[in-house]
């Protein structure tokens, strides 16, 4: 869940939502330059920055470990999406080494629910995404892979793909490391494992069709972005949910955040593999109703279904499995938080002992 306080000059809105519904208010966009295009324009302006002055100065404040150059390629990475003041420093380590041109954006579908959408990989039609720094250009290749694809893999959804803040949350940083970035985004609702794998089969065939028509290297010029954030926990905030299993003392939270460390290390890192992947499912995902959680991971869906894709698009183009390399693990409770609110910015959850979400950042090479 995360609650959002807007203050503005004569009202104040109030705004609720949890990992399975965000929902935000539509920020009001003048768009009269790009009346040509269809723009998506931002949902979250308190969590994350709106203003390429509101970025440059959380870059400014994110610690200078988390900025080291990179000279790494990473063919895809899992990277957090909640609040930069909460987690800034894991975005900018985790994506310094995506160095391609074109980003293939897999994110949580957190209104799934509210659209009654599931099964499908969702897609949007807009023609770019605004951000602090100007517009994100979607690439030409999106509508190339949309023609590839099984019409029974996807549905293009543009209110879905307007309200999900988990991959606008990323679209900065990339932005930032280079200016003319072109990305095709897609957020995946609830969905069973088996059609999982069919689909990943379907686009990671699709997009080794891309890569062979246009030349490309997977890393140099084409990498995968899987966005998600690890344990929701606690006893408060969470609507009529006790995220805690173990308890909010500091020995629960220490248990939550061992089992987290153990599930990463166990099917996420090291050579990827189905089996690996069905574990994570098996843990995060209620075996009798899919649309539940088991551990409330909010990308129970993107990261297997990215992991997926990833691996067997290496597998077909370099004959082997990709490798996980684990980054970094941190929370909104366990690390120091970015100063934000002199910049106009916010909390849009609390951080406390009863309250917390956790962050990973992954490398896959």
């Amino acid at each position: 869940m995360r609650i959002k306080f807007l203050i503005g000059i004569a009202i104040t809105f109030f705004i609720f939502h949890s990992c399975d519904e965000k929902i935000n208010q539509q920020v009001s966009q003048d768009s009269s330059n790009h009346s040509s295009k269809h723009i998506r324009h931002l949902e979250d302006t308190i969590g994350f920055a709106q203003y390429a002055w509101q970025m440059d100065t959380i870059m400014d404040r994110i610690d200078a470990k988390d900025k080291q150059p990179n000279d790494q390629i990473y063919k895809a990475v899992i990277n957090p999406h909640d609040d930069y003041a909460y987690a800034g420093g894991l975005y900018a380590k985790t994506l310094s080494g995506i160095k391609a041109h074109t980003i293939i954006m897999i994110g949580v579908a957190h209104g799934a629910r509210n659209f009654n959408l599931k099964d499908e990989v969702i897609f949007g039609s807009y023609d770019a995404w605004q951000s602090p720094y100007g517009t994100v250009t979607i690439s030409k290749y999106r509508d190339a892979l949309l023609q590839k694809l099984d019409s029974r893999t996807f549905e293009v959804h543009d209110p879905m793909m307007q309200l999900e803040h988990s991959l606008e949350a990323i679209v900065p940083f990339l932005q930032r490391q280079d200016s003319m970035v072109e990305i095709i985004p897609m957020v995946i609702p609830y969905m069973k494992l088996d059609d999982m794998k069919t689909y990943a089969e379907d686009l990671s065939a699709a997009l080794q069709e891309l890569m062979i028509e246009n030349n490309w290297s997977y890393g140099e010029d084409l990498a995968i972005v899987i966005s998600n954030d690890a344990i929701h926990y606690g006893d408060e905030g969470w609507g009529s949910s006790d995220l805690a299993p173990f308890g909010v003392d500091e020995i629960g939270n220490e248990r939550a955040k061992q089992k987290d460390l153990s599930l990463i290390e166990t099917t996420l890192a090291g050579t990827i593999s189905e089996q690996k992947i069905r574990t994570f499912n098996f843990v995060t995902v209620d075996q009798e109703d899919y649309r539940q959680y088991n551990w409330t991971w909010c990308g129970r869906y993107s990261v297997p279904f990215g992991l997926l894709v990833a691996n067997k698009l290496n597998q077909k183009i370099h004959n082997e499995s990709l490798m996980g390399t684990f980054i970094d693990y941190r929370s909104s409770l366990h690390n120091a938080h970015i100063e934000v609110e002199d910049i106009g910015m916010g909390h849009t959850a609390p951080a406390s002992s009863r309250h917390w979400v956790a962050y990973l950042g992954m490398s896959y090479q």
